[in-house]
């Protein structure tokens, strides 16, 4: 699971800074990110260290850039109708930390993988489409990178959801979320997050 994670977030990573302009393509703002946070990565390597910077990197470049709130109402699937607004909203805010901080702390196994992008299958009036990329590793292994994106009302775009050679993040959490809110309930997953987040 660790690999996986360490995977996702170099992928993450280069995908950071999604919003650019309403002019640019989804396609184009995963690419323009590349540069944008490689450079950065290659001209401070101590952020790889340094979680507080990790934290600070991702915290500037890919949270404004994620839809959390869809994530986390499609991560918790059916069961997203049986939490209050309250619930909701804080499910929200505890499922956000735990990416960050999963991110921040994977982060430092980041190393220079070469990123291919696909071409975008996109008509001008899609408002929900797929990025395609392949991580090229050092070891020739290639991974695949699909990041399902939205078109909001102000025209920028957002990921709300990364799949990993296949596996969807939101499917991943989902399932683990139905079996706690099953046999727990609602307010027992947001427990749960809360201490994974301590």
């Amino acid at each position: 699971m660790q690999k996986w994670w360490i995977q996702l977030v170099a992928a993450w990573v280069a995908s950071a800074a999604l919003v650019v302009s309403a002019q640019v393509t989804p396609d184009a703002q995963v690419k323009a990110v590349a540069t944008d946070v490689t450079g950065i990565l290659k001209s401070d390597p101590s952020i790889l260290n340094n979680q507080a910077k990790l934290r600070d990197l991702i915290e500037a470049k890919l949270v404004p850039n994620f839809n959390f709130a869809r994530m986390t109402q499609l991560a918790m699937g059916r069961n997203w109708s049986k939490a209050s607004p309250e619930q909701q909203a804080t499910l929200t805010k505890e499922f956000r930390t735990l990416l960050v901080r999963t991110y921040s702390s994977s982060l430092s196994n980041f190393k220079n993988n070469v990123i291919d992008y696909r071409p975008l299958r996109m008509q001008p009036a899609d408002t929900d489409v797929t990025v395609k990329t392949v991580v090229q590793q050092a070891n020739g292994q290639g991974i695949p990178i699909d990041y399902s994106m939205e078109k909001g009302a102000d025209g920028s775009w957002k990921a709300y959801d990364v799949a990993v050679a296949g596996v969807s993040l939101v499917t991943n959490y989902r399932d683990e979320f139905n079996s706690v809110i099953s046999s727990q309930g609602v307010d027992a997953l947001i427990k749960q997050l809360q201490a994974k987040n301590k």
